[in-house]
């Protein structure tokens, strides 16, 4: 299949931090279309505005990509057949392009200052560019040009009629011609702007779908005014909805909010955030809410792409999460693990596979395990309405008619789990008690926690049975 036939998508972020959650998922829309069809996803960094470049960032978008599982048909350090794919790199060419427009009359050079640009107010009070430049002559901007004078290169907008396309999301668009501003397209410094490098980059790179915020929308117009006067083919346009951190205000990268590093820190396994994020926006068809990577490839679809926009769930992107964490093979899910455990208050004292094999099912995230194992060392007295259970009919009593049989039993056996619950099963036995009643009293007694993750067998494993006997004999004495 030729490039000009061929489906072509490209993510396009500017490398000035982390990975923002809403860019993470333009990124995945526009790799799950084009893989869906064959055809290529191209990385392209945007880094045309200086002063927000942070170093490091576009390693955070490599590594982000990665961790997502996101293979990159063409980019920086892939290369290809239309780079660079680094727009500071690239500024011989828009400048090339520029100067096109200026002799079709579609641009013109722009030499006013700051002080005659914020002068233009309207009674509304915007600023809106007055074509002042456009009517200079040619031998006027050459002398100028010659002398050295600041310019600017302006979009030439039409004033009359109405500019439209049609949107694979949102269908038929349109906007008055009067509506749009001679933009800017190259800087005083060279470099041009978003609004232009962007259309210059899609048709060399021979983008075919372009997906982005709905937000661009309204300028999109502005781009197509641009392809048509070179006589360019335009992309076809998937405007996306935002996301948002509740009903009144989107998810922000410049407040902080969401962002892929945060979330793999906070224990969140990528491939669930992946999952997660495909769903704020599109609806698949039926009930499935899980899906792998190969999975959302094969499903996706433009047509369930909603024109609402989403909020953001932690709460249903850390249940979501817990059900991959249960799918892990143990030691996998251990070496996940681990480092949270070194975190944690029980670093370096007890055996992380033990508390790891009953957290498994009981975590969403693995920064719980933090919180998760804090009760084994918070170790206080117990109350006497700590046994009252109406299930087992327990009381302080029993409690300690419990401990009293059953301590002796524990000091001359190995600790192991068969052999725990052999003494637990013939306590029972012996004091004519349901099984559950002699777990419930003991898990108490050793933990002082009514609920723990996992029984009285598990606790007395993981204390061992020095510190496990010590703790019965404690609350043998504060139940006296």
């Amino acid at each position: 299949m030729s490039d000009l036939n061929r489906v072509r998508t490209r993510f396009a972020p500017s490398p000035t931090g982390f990975m923002h959650i809403g860019n993470l998922r333009t990124a995945l829309y526009a790799y799950l279309f084009a893989k869906q069809n064959k055809g290529d996803f191209i990385l392209r960094i945007e880094d045309t505005d200086l002063e927000r470049f942070v170093p490091g960032a576009i390693d955070v978008i490599y590594n982000t990509l990665k961790d997502a599982k996101m293979e990159i048909s063409e980019g920086p350090n892939e290369g290809g057949n239309y780079g660079p794919y680094v727009q500071t790199e690239r500024k011989d060419i828009y400048m090339k392009y520029a100067l096109e427009l200026v002799e079709k009359g579609a641009a013109y050079y722009c030499f006013c200052d700051k002080e005659r640009l914020d002068s233009l107010v309207n009674k509304d009070g915007v600023k809106r560019y007055d074509k002042h430049c456009l009517h200079l002559t040619k031998e006027e901007v050459q002398e100028r040009l010659n002398r050295g004078d600041k310019y600017v290169i302006r979009q030439n907008m039409p004033t009359e009629g109405v500019s439209s396309f049609e949107d694979l999301v949102f269908g038929h668009v349109e906007v008055p011609n009067s509506e749009l501003e001679d933009q800017i397209l190259i800087k005083s410094d060279g470099l041009p702007t978003y609004n232009f490098a962007n259309v210059i980059d899609d048709h060399l790179m021979k983008i075919s779908h372009v997906m982005r915020g709905n937000e661009y929308l309204s300028s999109t117009p502005k781009y197509n005014l641009l392809y048509d006067a070179f006589g360019w083919e335009r992309p076809q346009y998937i405007h996306l909805t935002p996301i948002m951190k509740d009903a009144t205000r989107k998810l922000s990268k410049r407040y902080g909010d969401a962002n892929f590093e945060d979330f793999i820190e906070k224990g969140y396994l990528p491939e669930a955030i992946i999952n997660y994020i495909a769903l704020l926006g599109w609806s698949p068809k039926g009930e499935q809410e899980k899906f792998s990577m190969d999975e959302l490839i094969e499903k996706f679809s433009i047509s369930g792409l909603s024109k609402s926009s989403s909020i953001f769930d932690e709460a249903k992107m850390s249940w979501l999460n817990g059900e991959y964490i249960k799918e892990l093979d143990f030691d996998t899910f251990m070496k996940k693990a681990t480092p949270y455990f070194e975190k944690s208050s029980i670093k370096d004292r007890y055996d992380y596979s033990k508390f790891g094999k009953l957290l498994q099912s009981r975590i969403e995230k693995f920064s719980d395990i933090i919180e998760k194992v804090e009760f084994i060392d918070d170790f206080k007295e117990i109350t006497k309405d700590q046994y009252f259970n109406k299930k087992f009919k327990i009381d302080e009593n029993v409690a300690l008619i419990v401990l009293e049989h059953t301590v002796p039993m524990l000091e001359k056996i190995e600790f192991t789990e068969d052999n725990l619950h052999a003494v637990i099963l013939k306590a029972s036995e012996d004091l004519e008690l349901k099984s559950g009643a002699v777990y419930t009293v003991l898990r108490i007694a050793l933990t002082s926690y009514n609920v723990t993750p996992g029984g009285s067998v598990e606790m007395a494993d993981i204390l061992g049975k020095t510190e496990s006997i010590n703790r019965l004999n404690k609350a043998i004495s504060w139940l006296k």
